[in-house]
């Protein structure tokens, strides 16, 4: 060979064993297998040590406010439909759970249920026995009552009642709304849609000329109050308004009493006296032989 590729090839050799190289050690897979079995033996160790989950304890736990008040709507809706559909008995807590289908309840729910939630639910009465039933918006059991107090709202100027607290109130609520259609109107409220009822007052019934109708319903008055609805009304020389709206009750003038004009009356002397005192142009006063000066 040539002797200078010899000579490279020792320096080559001496460059590299003298600079320092680094190994990298392959991990020991055994060492990994233990790690994760020790691993594995702590979680299970701390879940058994841990709180056990159970359906019992979780009614119980202090986040099931949400379960409380779940099992109270679904009672007062079946305490509102059995409304409906004309039992009006009352039910006790047992009874009602066990319609309810809720008999699994623990003592510490029960116990808010009978001593809190339906004693205080505007939904829910209590019998003087203890018992429950529901409480409607308004006393009314039949149709002769709806249209009773359909009466007095209209005679007292209390408007319409809602459709809805009707078919909350009244068992059988579309029979009796069907045999009453000629004695009830409906009217559609403009902010929420819902329905109102109104007594059917048929002697306050007018016959307006369709004209007038039209003109009615043409003016759009929606944006104007009172203040200029009078003004537009005077610019086109109607002054009917004038005289409209409430009137304050005129209290009769009390008719003033003649006062007696009161005598100046002269003072008197002391005329009781008169039989015993006597004056003297001395200045001396005789009292019953008494001489006084």
């Amino acid at each position: 060979m040539d002797p200078a590729l010899l000579r490279e090839r020792e320096a080559f050799k001496k460059k590299a064993l003298a600079t320092p190289s680094i190994e990298k050690k392959k991990k020991d897979e055994s060492q990994f297998k233990d790690d994760s079995k020790k691993k594995s033996k702590s979680s299970s160790s701390s879940a058994s040590t841990g709180p056990k989950l159970d359906a019992s304890n979780y009614k119980t736990m202090s986040g099931s406010s949400s379960y409380r008040f779940g099992v109270l709507a679904r009672i007062v809706r079946h305490m509102r439909a059995r409304h409906q559909e004309g039992d009006d008995h009352p039910l006790t807590l047992d009874e009602v759970l066990d319609e309810t289908n809720q008999l699994d309840l623990s003592n510490k729910v029960k116990q808010w249920l009978q001593t809190e939630a339906l004693q205080n639910n505007p939904k829910i009465e209590c019998t003087p026995d203890g018992k429950y039933i529901f409480k409607p918006v308004y006393k009314i059991k039949d149709k002769k009552s709806l249209l009773r107090l359909l009466k007095q709202h209209d005679l007292k100027g209390l408007g319409g009642i809602l459709l809805e607290d009707v078919q909350e109130s009244l068992p059988h609520c579309e029979r009796a709304l069907k045999s009453l259609a000629q004695e009830i109107l409906y009217i559609a409220r403009p902010t929420d849609k819902k329905k109102i009822l109104f007594y059917n007052d048929k002697t306050a019934t007018l016959d307006v000329d369709e004209e007038f109708v039209k003109l009615w319903r043409a003016t759009a008055v929606d944006a104007m109050d009172d203040a200029k609805i009078e003004e537009y009304l005077e610019k086109q020389g109607i002054k009917s308004m004038q005289d409209h709206g409430p009137r304050k009750p005129v209290v009769p003038k009390r008719k003033k009493t003649a006062q007696k004009r009161r005598q100046f009356k002269k003072p008197r002397d002391n005329e009781h006296l008169a039989d015993v005192l006597e004056t003297y142009e001395d200045n001396t006063l005789t009292q019953k032989g008494v001489t006084i000066k």
